[in-house]
């Protein structure tokens, strides 16, 4: 597959259907465990969004950063392709990425480049800029992604972040996860222009609209905002036009939207789309993507098992990780 300049070959596309059906499953899942009272709190669920976090790292390194957002475990399994922590995470367990402290909206892992998911809308943003301005202190080749919603346009963390990264050109790629929605509020209730990367203009930086369900287009947008980054260029802002198909959380009645506009949604379904043009361009048959799909629901089965069975973390352990070395009360 061409994209531009750069040419995928069908291991490297495969690879990423195989993870957007990982993160599918692990949702899917995690919804049932939510049910079952098997998960610490509620969940914020990324389904119908699977294409944006797998083609976005399929692309990245382990020495590249991203930030997250309470939306974020797929951009967490993506980056750190780690089923079963994330799982014992999200039920509090000690084999967690956090050791069970973060939970569901505090998935974190520094070995591989995941500076954390956040909970406060648009909290990553400034940390992003952070780690990108560390990473071109250090005169490396690496890069920054933050990940956000169209919320988090409208917060000053915002502003202030596009501003600085492209005051300092910033190796920084911001990606919006447009969702339609900030909790309950249609985007176009709470934001003053048709298209969030408009706002790019403002900050001197390029500015993308694309189909957030499509991965070609995925690839061939982020690919050239990452060529600019790494090159020292300074940042871009991407748009993804995207959908959640369950609510803003596993108790959200929904009433603000409707039926026909959730299903109008699922007809687009990502997983879908990316499995037809695979099809039609040859890069797989049917029985290699079943396999693929079959593989990935023994991956998150596998996964979940461990976290189920994992261990509770011991009390006398609850200051770990609370101060640095040398800093914990006696």
């Amino acid at each position: 597959m061409k994209q531009g300049k750069k040419t995928y070959d069908a291991e490297f596309l495969l690879d990423i259907y195989l993870v957007m059906k990982q993160i599918r499953l692990f949702e899917e899942t995690a919804f049932r465990f939510f049910q079952e009272n098997k998960l610490r709190g509620s969940v914020h669920l990324c389904i119908g969004q699977e294409a944006i976090s797998a083609s976005v790292m399929a692309l990245l390194t382990d020495g590249d950063y991203i930030t997250s957002t309470h939306r974020g475990h797929g951009h967490g399994i993506a980056k750190s392709r780690d089923l079963k922590s994330a799982f014992a995470e999200l039920m509090g367990k000690e084999t967690g990425f956090c050791h069970g402290r973060g939970g569901s909206m505090h998935i974190c892992d520094l070995a591989r480049g995941n500076l954390g998911a956040n909970a406060i809308v648009g909290g990553g943003l400034p940390i992003a800029a952070g780690g990108a301005l560390a990473q071109k202190m250090r005169k490396t080749d690496r890069i920054t992604v933050a990940f956000f919603s169209d919320g988090a346009s409208n917060q000053g963390t915002f502003h202030e972040s596009l501003n600085l990264a492209s005051v300092w050109k910033l190796p920084l790629v911001f990606v919006c996860e447009n969702n339609g929605f900030g909790i309950s509020t249609p985007v176009s209730q709470s934001t003053s222009v048709k298209n969030i990367a408009d706002r790019a203009t403002g900050y001197a930086m390029p500015g993308y609209v694309i189909d957030g369900n499509d991965v070609p287009s995925l690839l061939e947008t982020f690919s050239e905002c990452l060529d600019r980054a790494r090159k020292g260029e300074g940042p871009s802002l991407i748009e993804a036009k995207t959908y959640r198909w369950k609510g803003h959380w596993t108790g959200d009645p929904e009433v603000y939207r409707t039926k026909e506009e959730v299903a109008a949604w699922m007809e687009k379904c990502p997983l879908k789309r990316f499995r037809a043009y695979l099809l039609e361009t040859r890069v797989a048959g049917e029985n290699e993507l079943d396999a693929i799909d079959e593989r990935a629901r023994k991956d998150v089965a596998d996964a979940a098992d461990f976290a189920l069975s994992s261990p509770e973390p011991d009390p006398a352990r609850v200051m770990d990780g609370m101060y640095v070395e040398g800093g914990s009360p006696k």
